[in-house]
């Protein structure tokens, strides 16, 4: 698999040494601004092949994109301390109205995969900008979150979060959505695991673990700067999905031509099944009515934002 990664800053270089170190792409072509940038990382990432699968990589420009299967954009302005993801709306409509439009020139058949935040409203902004079709652009949406909350969840209730399933829904921000009614471990509601393993999971718990994974971010972004590590495992998640032809359910960002809210026209993360085309289809979970309350509100936010970022293009 041949993939481009637009943007080559601690994000998109994570990405790269992630999908180099466990044989995803075989070959990778990264592109930045900052061609030293580029050239400086795809050596040292390259160094680390011998060790793995030999994944063939390279600093290059658009023109090298032609024939990519995927391109991951993580081109854009960094979310700074006390910012938030909307806050970086109109720095990063600008790159992406310079960036699309010449990928779409040289790699159409490629998905898109978005990783810029804040990412539902730029996955919206590509798809308008691109042209391509709807299951051919998409939006790394809630995968990080829904990685945080399963490993909230495992850590209280001393089991592994690769066990738990649970998923955060809506906006990948402020108002994302914890679905707590449909959250299991295995097969069991987590309330019974609770119960079973003498573990207290009542709505002080519960909103402590909102709080963690609503603000993992920031909490992030306070100590070191920037989130890095997550992302990428999230982004290499997804990769593997779409390349294996897997069919697996992922909480991807993706367009909605009418949103739970009614709101037409936006992107949002919701569970999808993804398969080498992209997204083959969009699922509604469970939800009870608080959750789907919450997910009205999301929705609206971002119909709101998405109609201020349409407006700049």
């Amino acid at each position: 698999m041949k993939i481009g990664i637009i943007g080559t800053g601690m994000v998109g270089s994570c990405i790269a040494f992630s999908l180099a170190v466990k044989g995803t792409a075989e070959k990778l072509i990264l592109i930045d601004d900052n061609k030293e940038r580029a050239i400086a990382e795809a050596l040292d990432i390259s160094h680390a092949t011998p060790f793995t699968f030999g994944t063939r990589i390279i600093a290059g420009s658009v023109e090298d994109l032609k024939d990519t299967d995927i391109i991951i954009i993580t081109a854009g302005a960094n979310q700074k301390k006390g910012e938030s993801r909307l806050d970086l709306l109109t720095k990063n409509v600008a790159i992406f109205k310079a960036v699309i439009p010449e990928i779409v020139k040289y790699a159409p058949q490629a998905i898109l995969l978005i990783a810029t935040n804040p990412v539902d409203i730029m996955t919206e902004i590509a798809l308008h900008l691109s042209g391509l079709p709807k299951n051919q652009v998409l939006g790394t949406g809630t995968v990080l979150d829904s990685a945080r909350f399963r490993s909230s969840l495992g850590y209280h209730l001393g089991i592994s979060p690769t066990s738990v399933h649970a998923n955060v829904i809506g906006e990948h921000g402020d108002s994302e959505v914890l679905l707590w009614s449909g959250a299991v471990a295995g097969t069991t509601p987590i309330a019974r695991i609770a119960a079973q393993t003498a573990k207290t999971l009542d709505e002080e718990i519960k909103t402590c673990i909102d709080n963690d994974v609503r603000n993992a971010a920031y909490a992030i972004i306070r100590g070191k700067g920037s989130t890095y590590f997550g992302i990428a495992a999230s982004v290499q998640h997804i990769i593997e999905a779409i390349a294996q032809n897997s069919r697996m359910i992922l909480t991807v960002s993706t367009h909605h031509d009418e949103s739970i809210s009614g709101d037409k026209d936006i992107c949002y993360a919701m569970p999808a099944i993804l398969d080498r085309q992209g997204i083959k289809k969009t699922l509604i979970p469970v939800m009870n009515e608080t959750e789907l309350t919450l997910l009205q509100k999301s929705t609206q936010t971002l119909f709101e934002y998405t109609q201020k970022a349409l407006k700049m293009l």
